[in-house]
């Protein structure tokens, strides 16, 4: 039985899903930023390309990773006259190491989304401001009229809050990591 070929939608919400861990990834093997972001960006383009390859239902993580490997290994031979240059061994090393663990980091991360979905909504908005839109305790005590103390003791908690959240559901033998 065939199964459907995998949608635009679907790699744009693959790719979503798993950029974070992906340039995390790429970071570990590449010193310098500004390379990064460049092999990250022709990874993508890659994926793209052969995404129609991809069997929806297997481990994109996995498939995305392997293919900004190889991209790793092209540029590292575009530049190979480069000083500071790690060897193949060390690079297949540091790939095998993230691989292993990089099943792990997608549980905690599923497990750290699923928890801030429990928290009540005014510190769901908490979070947000801080993290996603990157806002000083501050920037937030004037949007919010509460004293950066103030702030700084419910994050606190909130993330307190978060770390027994995952920790008790990784520890949970029937979570549904693939959610």
């Amino acid at each position: 039985m065939n199964t459907p070929e995998p949608s635009p939608e679907e790699f744009v919400f693959l790719l979503a899903r798993h950029e974070r861990l992906l340039g995390a990834y790429v970071m570990t093997m590449v010193p310098n930023p500004a390379d990064a972001d460049d092999i990250l960006q022709e990874a993508k383009v890659v994926m793209w390309r052969n995404f129609a390859q991809f069997q929806a239902g297997t481990n994109f993580g996995a498939w995305s990773r392997k293919i900004a490997f190889h991209q790793v290994l092209a540029f590292r031979k575009r530049k190979h006259r480069d000083r500071l240059d790690f060897s193949d061994e060390f690079l297949n090393s540091v790939a095998e190491e993230l691989e292993s663990s990089s099943a792990h980091l997608e549980k905690r991360e599923r497990a750290l989304h699923d928890c801030v979905a429990k928290l009540p909504k005014d510190q769901r908005d908490i979070l947000f401001m801080r993290y996603h839109e990157a806002l000083s305790l501050e920037e937030m005590e004037s949007r919010l009229k509460r004293t950066t103390a103030a702030l700084y003791r419910l994050l606190s908690r909130v993330r307190h809050v978060l770390h027994g959240c995952v920790t008790q559901t990784l520890q949970s033998s029937d979570y549904d990591y693939s959610a």
